[in-house]
């Protein structure tokens, strides 16, 4: 498995609270499929408190991916939307918090801190 990704959820899990996600409550699961071997990562959010496990139980949202796409995206390679809109990736429940996770992941390498959504949002 990618190291850039291990590190996203481990950094993920030990912030064990972010601001961005202050509003947000639910599960998500990311799938990472090579060839016959699926990868899971389980992420816990109540009102912005995270955890993060490797465990593969039903979520309120399941993303499946490649994991050179999830290395994408936790690098700020890759915007998971455009991989959504595009086919690289699939989201199966409730797609709004793949939607609200998204704010936490890295903006594109030329940019800093992570991506912006609107006018004076994150």
């Amino acid at each position: 498995m990618a190291d850039a990704t291990m590190r996203f959820f481990e950094d993920l899990d030990q912030r064990g609270y972010d601001p961005l996600l202050a509003k947000i409550s639910g599960t998500l699961r990311f799938d990472l499929h090579e060839g016959p071997q699926t990868t899971h990562w389980l992420v816990r959010i109540d009102r912005g408190r995270i955890q993060v496990s490797r465990q593969d139980m039903e979520a309120d949202t399941v993303i499946g991916a490649s994991p050179a796409m999830m290395e994408g995206m936790v690098t700020g390679r890759e915007n998971g939307l455009a991989a959504l809109l595009r086919g690289d990736m699939t989201v199966s429940g409730d797609a709004r918090l793949m939607v609200e996770l998204e704010r936490i992941f890295p903006g594109p390498p030329h940019a800093q801190g992570p991506r912006w959504y609107g006018k004076g949002v994150r």
